[in-house]
C-alpha cells in the first residue's frame, strides 16, 4: 500500500519539481512545473478541507471529487500555461 503524502513527501516533491522545471529540455521542465502545478493545489484543497469548505466524501461521491479536481486543474492549467 502507498503511504500518504505527508509534509515530508510533499516537500521532495516540491524539490524534485522545482529542480525539474529548471531543466533546460522542454519536457523535463514541462514535468517540474507539472508537479509543482499539482502540489499547488494539494496545498489549496488541504486548506479548504481545513476550513470546512469541502463537504465529506462518501465512497459514492468518489467520482465527482474526481471530477472537481480535474476542472480545478484545468483552472490552474489555463492561468499558469507550461
Amino acid at each position: 500500500m502507498v503511504e500518504r503524502l505527508d509534509d515530508d513527501r510533499l516537500e521532495l516533491l516540491r524539490e524534485w519539481g522545482g529542480g525539474l522545471a529548471a531543466e533546460s529540455h522542454n519536457e523535463l521542465r514541462a514535468a517540474g512545473k507539472a508537479i509543482l502545478l499539482l502540489i499547488d493545489e494539494i496545498d489549496r484543497l488541504q486548506v479548504d478541507v481545513w476550513n470546512g469548505k469541502m463537504e465529506p466524501v462518501e465512497e459514492d461521491s468518489t467520482r465527482a471529487l474526481a471530477s472537481t479536481l480535474r476542472e480545478r486543474l484545468a483552472v490552474v492549467r489555463r492561468a499558469r500555461p507550461l
